[in-house]
């Protein structure tokens, strides 16, 4: 009776043993690498923003760029264009005389050297740029008139964000000077100068 009782612990610690190793074994979590970040290549975008110059010389701007990068490590050099369209404009009344200035237009061709950490890059930009600039003095009926697209440096920097593949966000400040501009009427000359500040905000395609 002993040996048969015996018998039945073993057969039913044999089952247990062997269930026990059917029981499924959860699979090791999958962790997705990190996305390789990397900002070598052309690229296109708008942007918009505000401009601000001498006096109250202000106004919306906006326009494209186009532009390449070349990254080595975390350090990023780049070369960008850009066309804008600004509303930036101004009167004022001095004596007998009206006088106007606008900054119809503008555009740049800078060089870019940033720090790339992940998907930010941190950049500093220089380079010329071309403003059309009017200056108009008018008085008694009569308006003389200066409409000059006139050389300037540009300098500024940034930040910019790769918030998904292929796309970026970008936050800069601009400053350019157009130095001077004269205009003479009944013997009066007026001189007028813009040094331009400009924040825009812009998105990019990474092609």
């Amino acid at each position: 009776m002993n040996r048969f009782v015996m018998a039945l612990c073993v057969v039913a610690a044999s089952g247990i043993s062997v269930h026990a190793a059917d029981l499924p074994t959860k699979a090791p979590s999958y962790i997705a690498p990190a996305p390789a970040w990397s900002w070598t290549g052309f690229y296109a975008g708008l942007n918009g923003g505000y401009g601000w110059a001498t006096g109250d010389l202000n106004g919306v701007v906006g326009g494209g760029q186009l532009g390449y990068n070349w990254q080595t490590g975390s350090i990023v050099f780049g070369l960008e264009g850009d066309i804008q369209a600004t509303g930036q404009k101004r009167s004022q009344t001095i004596g007998a005389f009206v006088v106007d200035e606008k900054l119809p237009w503008f555009g740049t061709v800078r060089g870019r050297l940033g720090y790339a950490s992940g998907p930010w890059l941190l950049y500093g930009t220089a380079g010329v740029g071309w403003i059309n600039y009017k200056l108009s003095v008018s008085s008694a009926g009569t308006t003389v008139s200066d409409n000059t697209t006139k050389a300037a440096f540009a300098v500024g920097g940034g930040v910019e964000w790769m918030f998904m593949p292929r796309w970026s966000a970008k936050l800069e400040y601009l400053y350019m000077d157009t130095g001077n501009t004269n205009v003479t009427l009944f013997g009066t000359t007026f001189s007028g100068r813009a040094k331009d500040n400009v924040v825009r905000v812009g998105v990019n395609y990474h092609f």
